[in-house]
């Protein structure tokens, strides 16, 4: 998980358009957009990630930084 390649889905893309991507990749096609990243699992760890970033930041009205803090707990949550 790369934080700077998240960080530019959730500036340059739409939350539709994410969705589709995480589609396409879920089908194992090419999303409409490059998403960068190692393998088809991080670009649908990075897709996912920018999903909820977006979602956060509009259901709580947080900004970036906030929104990633609290996707990063959910991860480290689901990790131990």
């Amino acid at each position: 998980m790369k934080i700077p390649v998240i960080k530019r889905l959730v500036e340059t893309q739409t939350l539709e358009s994410l969705v589709a991507a995480e589609e396409a990749l879920l089908e194992e096609q090419q999303p409409a957009f490059e998403v960068e990243g190692e393998d088809e699992g991080e670009k649908l760890t990075h897709v996912f990630a920018a999903i909820f970033i977006l979602n956060h930041m509009k259901d709580s009205g947080a900004e970036f930084k906030d929104a990633l803090r609290e996707y990063t707990k959910k991860v480290r949550v689901s990790i131990s």
